[in-house]
């Protein structure tokens, strides 16, 4: 059965817990999910529990921010299957304390601007290891000063380029990034390449063979875009994954989980991957 290999939660910006995405998997079909929270392992145990209550394989996984220094862009790398999970928590930490930085000054910024507090914006951060954007219009949306999450009060404050309360959170190279998943045994794939207009990258990066896979399946994609990820991801022999990046009521284009998947032959692909970097034929357990 197909399965959604994208996915957020309260953990890092998204709108609902664990749980919650895990039940509402089992209720559409799906087969599979991977809860890839930015930056963090840490809903991994808790996923694998409910995953087995709910009848739903849990796959695990996480989605690192990164940097594309020769372009100036940022960029996601989705990390599956990790065998060592551990060396990827220095990272995790770093990028943490930078985006929580980063936050807490956003914050304090519309806090002058706005009748609110830091306590109101905290509560709905809760949850989370650092102040997201979504966090902050959630308590302006609350108390009445904004309508939608990434409506025109958004692109006041958090427009990086002309926001009265952008701050730039710095992210480690990509390049560090993929080297350091391969590290730790997992399975790197390139997220929504076109989101930060990474198919250059893409195309660097697949030369260089650094890229397991690429998110096919997103979205945000057109139908055009899709299918010149897939021509692309055949030609190079790439992993080909689908989600559908769910964050709840904390995005700007609205997708419901399962609303894109990863095909089973994909799905069997990304586990014959991961057999082969620990050197051993695919087993039951990596079933």
């Amino acid at each position: 059965m197909a399965g959604d290999l994208h996915c957020h939660t309260r953990l890092s910006d998204g709108s609902l817990g664990i749980e919650e995405i895990i039940a509402q998997a089992a209720r559409v079909g799906l087969g599979s999910l991977a809860i890839t929270d930015h930056d963090t392992y840490a809903g991994t145990s808790r996923a694998l529990v409910l995953g087995e209550r709910y009848g739903v394989r849990i796959i695990p996984g996480l989605e690192i921010s990164a940097f594309d220094t020769k372009r100036d862009r940022k960029v996601h790398i989705l990390c599956f299957l990790p065998e060592k999970p551990d060396r990827l928590e220095g990272i995790c930490r770093r990028i943490h304390q930078a985006r929580f930085l980063a936050g807490k000054q956003m914050a304090e910024k519309v806090t002058q601007l706005f009748p609110i507090s830091m306590e109101q914006i905290a509560r709905h951060a809760t949850s989370s290891k650092s102040i997201y954007k979504q966090h902050i219009m959630h308590a302006l949306i609350e108390y009445g000063y904004a309508k939608e999450m990434f409506g025109e009060v958004y692109h006041e404050l958090f427009d990086p380029k002309t926001g009265s309360c952008f701050e730039k959170v710095v992210y480690p190279q990509v390049e560090f990034v993929l080297d350091l998943i391969h590290s730790a045994r997992g399975v790197a794939v390139l997220a929504h390449p076109k989101v930060y207009d990474s198919l250059d990258l893409m195309q660097e990066l697949a030369d260089q063979g650094k890229l397991d896979g690429v998110e096919v399946w997103h979205t945000r994609n057109t139908p055009q875009l899709t299918e010149m990820l897939q021509g692309f991801a055949q030609r190079y022999g790439l992993l080909m994954t689908g989600g559908s990046d769910f964050h709840g009521a904390y995005t700007s284009v609205p997708a419901q989980v399962g609303a894109c998947v990863t095909p089973d032959e994909q799905l069997d692909k990304l586990y014959e991957i991961k057999a082969k970097m620990l050197g051993k034929p695919k087993t039951e357990g990596l079933e």
